[in-house]
């Protein structure tokens, strides 16, 4: 199956799932009352809201047919896509020529590098294609994973998230977590559909974890912005991090993740007791007991 075959494709499973989570009511349709066979509205309902025929819109949904940017505005107000959503569908569209070919193994350029090692205070790393982890300072790796014990293929923000238990313990709401980076990947996915390392990662995560392959098939996309956390860390106790996502001007597939807390709050004391740890680098018999910094 070509590229241009495969993004009809997830454009069609993509506006199906979005439907599904629709009813009559919520668009100001009338529900006749009839028994539905699935979930959701009818392709004659889409159809209706979006004002083209039914016929057009099944071989849309089918991936039978690509269709025009403007069609796919009017079914993303039909379906209430919400604009990370509805970049989603256009990009879908827009993107289904061959890309220009690209380096197969992302590097961080040493001026970034030397700015991670200068944020002392607050973890920070940068993510790469679909989630990998290409580099972190000390705070980062103090705070989630000793990411240079990995091997280079395992070192994935949603790979440790999903398959280690000690991150996955890290998160308090892991499921709202792993959910949310599972519609990050979905949204990198439309830019390298094609790429090996992706299916690599789809694959595995697949076999490994029934959530994922749940949480896969549902199709949600999210662009990677800002937000919060709620960690519990064995050594600095529970601790809330705001985060947010910084482009890379030579490289957009990268994006530099720093962490903060409020100045003066407990979260706040807790990276500064754990930022302070990391700089002594004690032994692991003699790592110290954060918990009761407050």
């Amino acid at each position: 199956m070509g590229t241009a075959d495969a993004q009809r494709n997830e454009l069609g499973e993509f506006l199906k799932a979005r439907r599904a989570e629709l009813t009559p009511a919520r668009v100001g349709l009338p529900d006749s009352g009839t028994l539905r066979r699935v979930p959701g509205l009818r392709r004659e309902e889409v159809a209706q809201l979006a004002a083209i025929s039914t016929d057009y819109y099944t071989r849309v949904e089918q991936g039978r047919l690509q269709a025009s940017t403007p069609v796919l505005t009017t079914l993303a107000r039909a379906l209430q896509l919400d604009e990370d959503q509805t970049a989603y569908v256009l990009g879908l569209a827009t993107k289904r020529r061959s890309r220009a070919p690209r380096q197969a193994t992302q590097r961080v350029r040493p001026q970034l590098q030397r700015l991670l090692d200068e944020l002392t205070d607050a973890p920070a790393l940068v993510l790469g294609r679909h989630m990998d982890i290409l580099a972190w300072n000390s705070l980062a790796a103090a705070l989630i994973k000793d990411f240079d014990a990995l091997p280079r293929p395992e070192c994935n923000y949603l790979r440790l998230a999903f398959v280690d238990p000690d991150v996955r313990r890290l998160f308090t709401d892991w499921e709202t977590t792993a959910r949310t980076c599972v519609a990050y990947l979905r949204m990198d996915a439309m830019q390298y559909p094609d790429d090996p390392r992706l299916a690599a990662l789809v694959g595995e995560l697949s076999v490994k974890d029934p959530d994922f392959r749940k949480w896969w098939a549902a199709h949600d996309v999210a662009h990677k912005t800002c937000g919060t956390k709620t960690l519990h860390h064995p050594v600095a106790g529970t601790l809330t991090v705001d985060w947010e996502m910084l482009g890379c001007a030579t490289d957009p597939d990268q994006q530099l993740m720093v962490m903060t807390a409020a100045p003066g709050s407990d979260s706040h004391d807790a990276l500064h007791f754990l930022a302070s740890w990391t700089r002594t680098t004690p032994s692991p018999a003699t790592t110290p007991d954060l918990r009761g910094h407050s």
